[in-house]
């Protein structure tokens, strides 16, 4: 990363501040399982900070997406290289917006603690301009529905030249058979489950364009906090230790039987990420205002139980198929 030339100019306790956020968001973005766990942390201590609570259940659902393909079921079907392309993809994303939104969530700490707005600081860890304005409109206004709104929004364009643009990525997954199934695997669908074996969630087809997933995000957030859902989904997050097996969810079902999807450190290495300077999004991209517009239309049915048994069924129909047609 090129150090901003004003970067030394700092007084000694803003470059302090910014180095603590550093470290300490590195301390946390090491795998899937830290990032969900430190989300939901923040979120119990910031209860304000609406955005944490909705960015540790879609993690978990990532979580949740990297471990399948090493599960009893997907192996049958994708080959090696490809679900490993496929966890690298879910793990640089969960990297780079664990990277930029942390350090935006620790440095609100820093000015609530100081009972002062510190945003200016945003652009030395690499921060879009787009969220220095939005955290100093929040400061003002307290309008954490535009807030969480407009973390949605940051976080996939963040995401969208190094992830989605990648030319690796864009190539070798994104372009693939196996994203023309993608509604079939269910890689874009987001599920919250609750301790009543209940499950509720929405999925976006087109997951490569930028305004379906923010719409994504936004159908997400109305379904966790609709008041009479959210504290099942709490209960839910709090009574369930994260391991990234679909066994956390699938244990609440009825009738039960065992786990098909393995633990995530059990089964996977710890990546080193390097993070390559991407530029400033909100000034190299066209903004659309319709992104920050807080009314949303739910086109599909949110509670998804029955939805994702037939699904559950009807993969391991397809993979018996492909064994009886390769054995035969």
């Amino acid at each position: 990363m090129t150090q901003n030339p004003q970067y030394y100019q700092l007084p000694d306790d803003e470059y302090e501040v910014i180095q603590k956020i550093k470290g300490e968001t590195e301390k946390y973005n090491v795998d899937n399982i830290s990032r969900t766990n430190a989300y939901l942390q923040y979120y119990l201590k910031t209860p304000e900070m609406t955005w944490a609570f909705l960015a540790s259940m879609v993690s978990r659902n990532g979580g949740y997406n990297m471990c399948d393909l090493e599960g009893e079921w997907f192996p049958k079907m994708i080959d090696p290289a490809i679900r490993k392309r496929l966890f690298l993809t879910f793990e640089r994303a969960n990297w780079l917006i664990f990277r930029d939104a942390y350090s935006q969530l620790l440095l609100y700490n820093y000015s609530t603690k100081k009972n002062t707005p510190m945003f200016h600081l945003l652009k030395f860890l690499d921060v879009s301009s787009f969220m220095e304005k939005e955290w100093q409109r929040f400061w003002e206004t307290r309008d954490k529905k535009r807030l969480m709104i407009a973390l949605i929004v940051n976080e996939q364009n963040v995401i969208h030249k190094p992830v989605i643009l990648h030319h690796v990525f864009k190539k070798r997954v994104f372009n693939t058979w196996l994203f023309s199934f993608e509604d079939f695997f269910h890689f874009s669908t987001v599920l919250f489950p609750t301790c009543d074996g209940e499950l509720y969630g929405a999925s976006v087809n087109g997951f490569k364009s930028v305004n379906k997933r923010i719409d994504l995000g936004k159908r997400l957030a109305s379904i966790l906090f609709d008041q009479r859902k959210y504290p099942l989904f709490l209960e839910f997050a709090l009574r369930t230790e994260h391991t990234a097996s679909r066994h956390d969810y699938e244990k609440f079902f009825p009738n039960y039987k065992r786990r098909d999807t393995p633990y995530l450190r059990c089964t996977y290495p710890i990546i080193s990420h390097h993070y390559h300077e991407q530029g400033d999004w909100y000034k190299e991209r066209k903004f659309q205002h319709k992104w920050l517009e807080k009314e949303i239309k739910h086109r599909h049915p949110t509670h998804l139980t029955k939805w994702y048994l037939q699904k559950q069924k009807q993969l391991h129909a397809l993979v018996s198929l492909k064994d009886i047609f390769t054995t035969s």
